[in-house]
């Protein structure tokens, strides 16, 4: 076996074992590619929510999209021990597709005219939805007696990182992100299951951080 059809071999197997890789992770193909759609003019994935220059905002990382400045109605229950408001910049982001009051090809500057909807539209009110944007720390797992506390429970689906670590944003807040990974989902393909960031297959994205 020559030197030179070994190197051919190898060379065939990287290639393959990139592409691999590369279709079955990242933002190609998931929920949030539009680069297809016909109101993404550009073609671009990334353009529809980020720009490397002039971004609209710093509410997430170069962020071209415009921003929802809806009221939004939060989730309240006899049994949250959680303050909950208004969500916060890292949860406003995906609301302002998710909420139908901002186009979903407003970016750029741009005004847009196509609107999300059927199930993804969440709407302001969010009184029927998980809250977001409240801190999820030892105190309220205590206060609740039905949270797990985040800084001692480990997520195997999440690399062994614990709740604190894998899925909550700074300040300890739980928000959209906590859940969902917006550019695919880590416990599924990413064609499927909502981008979520733990399978949910005997509720076990719920179980991760409930105590049932």
């Amino acid at each position: 076996m020559s030197k030179k059809f070994l190197i051919n071999i190898l060379c065939l197997t990287t290639v393959s074992f990139m592409a691999t890789k590369f279709a079955s992770a990242g933002i190609t193909g998931s929920k949030h590619d539009f680069s297809s759609n016909s109101w993404n003019t550009t073609g671009e994935i990334c353009r529809v929510c980020h720009t490397p220059h002039n971004a609209t905002s710093t509410i997430v990382p170069l962020w071209n999209h415009a921003l929802t400045t809806a009221a939004f109605t939060a989730y309240s229950s006899y049994s949250l021990n959680a303050a909950v408001g208004q969500p916060s910049p890292s949860s406003k982001a995906c609301l302002s597709c998710h909420d139908g009051t901002i186009a979903l090809d407003s970016f750029g500057g741009a005004a847009g005219s196509n609107f999300i909807s059927g199930s993804p539209k969440l709407g302001t009110d969010l009184s029927n939805d998980h809250p977001v944007s409240f801190t999820y720390d030892a105190a309220l797992a205590t206060a609740d007696g039905g949270l797990y506390d985040p800084t001692l429970k480990t997520v195997g689906a999440l690399g062994g990182k614990t709740i604190a670590a894998g899925m909550l944003i700074s300040g300890n807040k739980v928000e959209c992100s906590s859940c969902h990974d917006v550019h695919r989902g880590k416990g599924n393909s990413v064609t499927a299951g909502r981008l979520l960031l733990v399978n949910n297959t005997g509720s076990a994205l719920c179980l991760t951080c409930h105590n049932k």
